[in-house]
């Protein structure tokens, strides 16, 4: 059955790459896919990471053989990632309504309108599914792993299946600090809870460069009296605080040196609506994340689905795969998009979520 071009799943996809990525912060920042080698030819991804490690060299005396040593092991495993799969169904009734943005007594025939209608759709989904791994990517460094739900027929209602993926071994998480007083009481110790959170990093031999904040708990980092007190210090080189504005809700209000260690502070105040229709923030009120660019990885499985035009299963290596298919006798088209994201670390552990207000 022959279908029209623009609906081919290879000319969708050709498209699709050459749209203008929406930008999210977390998954672009602390989970970059790279390249081809993340992205599967399978449905099922292999997941590797081990555990960061200061191992000194041994010392021999001299004219002696050296020491053997072992290598350090890694996990791996294998994995299926989860399923996003947003579609739309298509009517001659839609395609004879005035688009969004369109003159009254526009003369645009169907068949135009139908081509502009398949490339917001495509916006829309992407757009859709990168809010979606930005949730993912927000979940895996607040709980070192997730829960996510597969709805059968309605989204946030009826039957679901949960999906969960959890990055340690140990009865609870590992990546929690918790300090004893709140950063917005005015004897609360920050740059002391800062030097233990980096640490707890640093003594795995894992980076600590960057700490992501709630809104509310920058404001009170900046309000608090002792943080102030070291930036009055003007002959020390304690800390600098120039905002700088960063894409997708991101900015940065500068760099701290915490003890010696240079720490970079971001608040993100970007939000998105969760299946029961409330709008969140990615980052909780009253969280601060300790962790480095590119700690995690975002990996993508392939998709495999039956096309219309052959009624043959075909598989598909990318992050977005369209998929069109006809009702004639109902006089319908629908158009998905699948992805298959799974976003891991690439160490054990390499982040630190602290409530501290």
């Amino acid at each position: 059955m022959a279908i029209p071009m623009i609906y081919r799943t290879f000319t969708m996809i050709a498209a699709v790459n050459q749209m203008l990525p929406h930008r999210t912060f977390l998954r672009d920042r602390y989970f970059p896919t790279d390249g081809a080698s993340d992205i599967f030819p399978t449905e099922d991804v292999l997941v590797e990471y081990k555990n960061g490690k200061k191992k000194m060299a041994p010392f021999v005396m001299p004219r002696k053989k050296g020491i053997t040593l072992t290598r350090d092991g890694y996990k791996t495993m294998r994995y299926t990632p989860p399923n996003i799969a947003p579609q739309r169904s298509l009517t001659i009734d839609d395609l004879n309504k005035k688009g969004f943005g369109e003159n009254l007594f526009s003369d645009i025939t169907a068949e135009k309108r139908e081509a502009q209608v398949l490339g917001q759709d495509l916006i829309d989904f992407d757009t859709m599914i990168s809010t979606t791994e930005e949730y993912i990517a927000a979940q895996a460094m607040l709980n070192n792993g997730y829960v996510l739900r597969h709805y059968a027929d309605k989204y946030g209602a009826g039957e679901y299946e949960e999906y969960e993926m959890r990055f340690y071994d140990e009865p609870s998480n590992p990546c929690i600090y918790t300090p004893d007083l709140d950063w917005n009481d005015e004897n609360a110790d920050i740059f002391g809870d800062l030097q233990e959170m980096i640490r707890m990093l640093v003594s795995r031999g894992l980076p600590a460069t960057e700490l992501v904040m709630s809104p509310d708990v920058a404001s009170s980092f900046l309000n608090n009296p002792k943080f102030q007190k070291f930036l009055d210090l003007r002959n020390m080189n304690i800390g600098n605080i120039n905002p700088e504005t960063l894409p997708s809700g991101a900015a940065s209000i500068g760099k701290i040196n915490v003890y010696g260690r240079s720490l970079e502070l971001i608040t993100y105040d970007e939000t998105y609506e969760d299946e029961d229709g409330v709008m969140k923030t990615f980052i909780p009120a009253g969280t601060v994340i300790l962790t480095a660019p590119a700690a995690g990885r975002g990996l993508y499985g392939s998709v495999s689905q039956i096309e219309e035009s052959d009624g043959r299963f075909h598989t598909y290596s990318a992050k977005r795969v369209p998929k069109y298919t006809s009702d004639p006798e109902a006089e319908v088209r629908t158009l998905k998009m699948t992805s298959r994201p799974l976003f891991i670390p690439r160490n054990v552990s390499p982040w630190i979520k602290a409530k501290v207000q």
